[in-house]
């Protein structure tokens, strides 16, 4: 799905995905993410995707089908960020993941005791999430040319309670 929003003046669009790489079947990401930033480059040349994926290379996959013809390609799904934010030749800037928001001394947000009982017994287990500690708050910030559409820079953020990087 996608929302248009108003920034400084400006229609940006959100573009939220998902890929079907070890995900649920689900019909083609890359054409429909063709066919719907050709029907908004009409309308805006500044377009931001959220592409929710499992695997880095799928990511990676969509943000070089897309270069140039949107702004950022931002991954989200594995909720650890990753270092690699750059901007692709074309002008599109891409991160693999851009990590979560939510408790620091948890895994993927939860009690570590109930993933670790999963990894265990291979067996399925409801997750719980971990309501007290240290929190994490992990994004990055993109600077657009909103003439052109293109990305100028891309930073990583991440803040702990006791540290911050970025």
């Amino acid at each position: 799905g996608y929302t248009l929003i108003n920034v400084n003046g400006k229609q940006l669009a959100v573009l939220n995905f998902q890929g079907r790489v070890f995900m649920d079947n689900l019909d083609d990401p890359f054409s429909l993410a063709n066919d719907l930033v050709n029907k908004l480059n009409k309308s805006t040349n500044c377009i931001f995707m959220d592409f929710h994926a499992e695997a880095t290379s799928e990511k990676l996959a969509m943000a070089r089908y897309l270069d140039g013809k949107v702004s950022a390609v931002v991954g989200t799904h594995t909720h650890v960020q990753t270092n690699d934010a750059r901007i692709l030749p074309q002008k599109t800037a891409f991160l693999t993941d851009v990590g979560m928001t939510g408790p620091a001394d948890g895994m993927l947000g939860m009690k570590p005791d109930s993933v670790i009982s999963r990894f265990l017994n291979q067996r399925p287990a409801r997750f719980q999430v971990l309501e007290t500690g240290r929190g994490i708050l992990s994004g990055c910030v993109i600077d657009i040319d909103d003439k052109s559409g293109h990305a100028t820079s891309i930073k990583t953020i991440l803040y702990t309670d006791d540290q911050v990087i970025g």
